[in-house]
């Protein structure tokens, strides 16, 4: 899986940290909110990118806390970041929807299951988006995020208002046609 890949050789090119810090600034960075990747997946991957040598690991402690493996990227690793960078860039873009496999079966629902349908999907949309806002505003005077976060943030916002004008007229469409 290349993105994870690159999601952890990105993070390990800026600082060396341990699997559970990588994990810890994936989580407050919520980049699984546009990237699937899990926890338990970036404890593997960290095992088999070193395996792979694209990182090395050293043993730390700090005070009576117990030890932990930091990692760093190797040379090999540095090649490999670039190699996914312009590898993942070039590929073709993808939007992937949860929610379009009850679209394509709205037909086969009664109007007003089609209503429910529409309006869970709505109400999802609108609770996305809510906390977009909230994540932005948190988010857009702290000078640590760096430029690039903060437009990933917006982008997710932007495609999240597209997705709830295009609900309100998919709801008209569907309003419309059951009158």
């Amino acid at each position: 899986m290349a993105t994870i890949d690159l999601i952890v050789l990105g993070i390990l090119k800026k600082e060396s940290l341990s699997a559970y810090d990588i994990q810890k600034l994936v989580e407050y960075r919520n980049i699984s909110k546009w990237v699937k990747i899990s926890t338990p997946s970036i404890y593997k991957k960290v095992i088999q990118l070193e395996e792979k040598g694209l990182i090395k690991s050293h043993i730390e402690k700090e005070g009576k806390m117990p030890e932990k493996a930091v990692y760093s990227l190797t040379d090999k690793g540095e090649i490999e970041f670039e190699k996914l960078m312009f590898e993942i860039a070039s590929k073709s873009v993808n939007i992937y929807l949860d929610f379009n496999a009850v679209i394509v079966n709205l037909d086969s629902l009664s109007p007003a299951n089609q209503k429910i349908c529409l309006t869970e999907i709505e109400k999802n949309v609108k609770l996305l988006k809510s906390y977009q806002e909230e994540n932005l505003l948190k988010k857009e005077n702290i000078p640590d995020i760096p430029k690039t976060g903060k437009a990933v943030l917006q982008q997710q916002y932007i495609l999240t208002q597209a997705i709830e004008n295009w609900l309100e007229s998919l709801k008209d469409y569907f309003d419309n046609k059951n009158i």
